[in-house]
């Protein structure tokens, strides 16, 4: 990445208290920091009036191109059953919504709490002359009417619901991210700049090395990017010679990351891995605790060949026998690493995150999206769900996210939720979850406000200390700056 020109921003607040002071940036990093009014301004000089500066924030997880697909999808995340899906969906097809490549799509059911289950006939009679897709708003399971399953050859039962391995296959072959244009993914980017963010780490299944090598190189420059690799691509990762930490583009902004494995499914879907039964499951169902996608046996060879290649790891672990079985291989392997979700774990296991040095990669908007079916189908185990306060106290270490699409990609969401567990006009669920706002900005950034770190900054117009609930919701940014250069301002 060019560094960007000298820079003084003048009269700022920093987020944990002291006096304002002025920062000079230079060569892409904190050069110089006095108090407000003393410093010999270099370059450009913007007065920051008094507004709060703090480190750039980072998401910890997202799909990208799921997120930026989802904008051309029929929004069905304010529906509350299958009836509400099937009057939008025919509403869309009335109004004549865009088809993509010859398919009606639509994303955001959530259909844990239907009072009555999709039905592969009910969408047949919505909408039969075109193939409809709809994307849960967990990614883990669509739903399709016979047009789809006769393009794609399937079989579908009478739900017409296809969930997991072979869901998660299909979605990934048509989500192709040569089909959306550049300027959809610079507009992506730039959003998420004008919320503060300078960095994601994108778990896409997809060509990642590529895709955002020619990304930068065209533009898309708003944002660190940290790409990971699927299990299926590995090998030619490997045999490219990337290791964990190596810069992949010309601008210097995409770093190659970690090895992406699956190993169980999702609460909505009822495939998250469990020690329990789900009550609406027979318990002599063979997935009636849940789905192993990836055999623990699996896991290990995965995760010995990538550790061998200096490839690190990040295991997508959302039930407690799944978070269990993870830790179990991290610990015979000696190896660290991210768990990603972590969102129903043991208490016994709680310490381990944290004596075996790995990070928890949580979602705090998650336990907002999802507490009512939490409470159904995780039943008298919630104190240890979404539990971040526990991992924190456990010692663990932390990062947030958001997994857009899933939810937005918005720290300031990320960090209302974390600290609040609430929104709406709803009281704090297990508010003995909460995490303290030191501790969650801690997670979302990577960098501080001193001499020689990256300029990767956010100004805003609010004290996040002061803040209430929703003032973090809805904080306004009035700029970010990338190694000393804007990439959203209003001052």
């Amino acid at each position: 990445m060019t560094d960007a020109p000298a820079l003084t921003l003048q009269n700022v607040r920093p987020y944990d208290g002291g006096e304002p002071i002025d920062l000079v940036v230079r060569d892409g990093v904190i050069a110089r920091i006095t108090p407000a009014g003393t410093t010999d301004a270099e370059g450009e000089t913007v007065d920051g009036a008094g507004r709060w500066v703090g480190p750039g924030l980072w998401d910890a997880h997202v799909h990208f191109t799921q997120h930026v697909i989802r904008r051309s999808r029929i929004d069905l995340t304010e529906t509350r059953s299958a009836a509400d899906v099937l009057d939008a969906v025919r509403g869309a097809r009335a109004d004549g919504a865009p088809l993509s490549d010859g398919m009606l799509m639509g994303y955001g059911f959530r259909d844990g709490l239907w009072p009555v289950p999709a039905s592969l006939d009910a969408l047949d009679a919505a909408v039969s002359d075109v193939p409809v897709v709809l994307v849960s708003g967990d990614l883990h399971c669509g739903w399709m009417n016979r047009a789809a399953a006769a393009r794609f050859g399937l079989a579908l039962d009478e739900t017409g619901l296809l969930r997991e391995g072979p869901w998660i296959d299909l979605l990934h072959s048509f989500d192709q991210a040569g089909d959306l244009p550049l300027s959809a993914y610079r507009a992506a980017a730039d959003a998420a700049a004008a919320r503060g963010v300078v960095g994601v780490v994108d778990y896409e299944n997809a060509d990642n090395v590529t895709d955002w090598r020619d990304r930068t190189a065209q533009g898309v420059d708003a944002l660190r990017v940290d790409i990971a690799v699927w299990a299926d691509r590995l090998e030619g990762v490997i045999a490219g010679g990337l290791r964990t930490g190596d810069i992949v583009d010309t601008a210097g902004l995409v770093r190659f990351g970690r090895l992406k494995v699956i190993v169980d499914g999702s609460l909505n879907t009822r495939t998250a891995w469990c020690w329990d039964p789900y009550p609406t499951m027979d318990p002599a169902h063979p997935h009636a605790c849940g789905l192993e996608s990836v055999p623990i046996a699996e896991l290990r060879r995965l995760l010995e060949r990538a550790r061998g290649a200096g490839v690190e790891a990040a295991v997508h672990a959302i039930g407690d026998r799944a978070n269990t079985e993870v830790l179990d291989t991290f610990e015979a392997l000696g190896m660290k690493g991210v768990i990603e979700h972590a969102q129903l774990v043991r208490e016994e296991d709680f310490a381990r995150f944290a004596r075996l040095g790995l990070i928890a990669s949580v979602q705090p908007e998650h336990a907002m999206d999802d507490r009512d079916v939490a409470d159904h189908h995780w039943a008298g185990r919630t104190g240890r769900a979404f539990a971040f306060g526990s991992l924190h106290r456990a010692g663990a270490s932390l990062r947030l996210g958001s997994d857009a699409p899933v939810a937005p990609l918005d720290p300031w969401i990320s960090l209302s939720a974390a600290t609040s567990r609430s929104r709406g006009d709803r009281d704090a669920w297990h508010p003995e979850q909460r995490l303290p706002l030191d501790v969650a900005l801690a997670a979302s950034v990577r960098s501080s406000v001193a001499v020689g770190q990256p300029a990767d900054l956010v100004i805003v117009d609010r004290d996040p200390y002061a803040s209430d609930r929703d003032g973090l919701r809805d904080m306004p940014v009035a700029a970010t700056l990338l190694g000393g250069r804007f990439t959203w301002r209003t001052i």
